[in-house]
């Protein structure tokens, strides 16, 4: 089969992944001039199922359980297994038992053990919750790395266009809210993010503070440099931060670890993130278009599973509950 995938981001280029792993002919269109456009590049690359079921579904957990093994064979050498630690300021200590009810997979830990994970947190944080199976990657390199294999393997990619010229046996739309007007359930969710470089302080894995407004994250890339982020804020602008965001973004990096207040600040940007009513991803048909959408915050931990049953569902009229994965590899 011959199928043309919609989209460039983390929820198409997975999807190819999967339908070339398959053995299917794939083409990628992207209405972007180039790879790089859209709310992934502005993710955060936590492979954190047990931190999101805060907040979502367990569905989160489900879907998510399989992301960083997948991450780890589709661009092996990217994924840091060094798990998540949840922290709170003194006032918030009490959000740390309400955190912890309402997930699992972790253990509790106090200052010292805080320490001995991050030394850089030293004496700035009495208790926590630490996450040991959780990982992270550089959603931005990933990207990269995925996308350069899968034109190495024969899929056909063409930026600064929406379809492509030939005869194919299925569409997928993986556009996110450029998908909007044939899924009316459709809602944009905006997410704000900062990027820093301090030589000051270092961190092994995500640290995530607890804010009353927003989930709240530090999350290492290398080299000195930190992705802060992010905002959720229902709305479908995707114009630049506000000063109010930043302010808070830069605010809890500083409540982190003063040292950030010295920091660089190397990028701001801001993405609308998809998402239905519920915050959970769906596979819709509309006409002859199949749909992966509203991956919300959840690109890169939700799109490996999400992209399996899509392509089970085309190739062979089935659905696998573990998407699939242990099915050909592509070298």
């Amino acid at each position: 089969m011959h199928i043309l995938v919609k989209g460039a981001g983390v929820a198409g280029l997975v999807t190819a992944h999967e339908l070339l792993r398959r053995g299917a002919a794939v083409t990628v269109v992207d209405a972007a001039p180039s790879l790089g456009g859209g709310a992934s590049f502005m993710a955060g690359g936590m492979l954190a199922p047990w931190c999101e079921r805060e907040s979502a579904e367990e569905a989160v957990i489900t879907l998510g359980s399989i992301a960083a093994d997948w991450w780890d064979n589709a661009v092996p050498g990217l994924v840091l297994r060094n798990g998540t630690l949840v922290v709170a300021p003194p006032r918030d200590a009490a959000e740390i038992d309400r955190f912890a009810r309402r997930t699992r997979g972790y253990r509790q830990v106090g200052a010292e053990e805080i320490a001995r994970l991050e030394p850089h947190l030293s004496g700035r944080f009495s208790s926590g919750l630490f996450f040991p199976s959780e990982a992270h990657l550089d959603p931005r390199t990933a990207l990269y790395r995925l996308h350069e294999k899968l034109a190495r393997s024969g899929v056909t990619f063409s930026f600064g266009a929406t379809t492509a010229d030939g005869r194919f046996d299925a569409v997928i739309d993986c556009t996110g809210m450029a998908a909007a007007s044939a899924l009316p359930a459709l809602r944009g969710v905006r997410g704000e993010m900062v990027c820093l470089q301090t030589n000051e302080v270092e961190f092994a894995r995500p640290v995530r503070l607890i804010h009353p407004r927003f989930p709240l994250y530090v999350v290492p890339r290398g080299q000195g440099r930190f992705m802060v982020g992010a905002t959720m804020i229902e709305s479908d602008d995707d114009g630049p931060p506000s000063a109010r965001s930043v302010m808070e973004l830069l605010n809890a990096a500083y409540a982190v670890n003063p040292a950030f207040g010295e920091a660089r600040i190397l990028e701001t940007g801001a993405g609308v993130r998809p998402a239905f009513a519920d915050n959970l991803p769906r596979i819709e048909r509309s006409g002859g278009t199949h749909h992966l959408n509203g991956l919300f915050r959840h690109g890169f931990l939700l799109a490996p599973a999400m992209a399996g049953r899509l392509a089970d569902r085309i190739l062979t009229n089935r659905e696998s509950d573990n998407a699939g994965y242990r099915q050909r590899q592509i070298a």
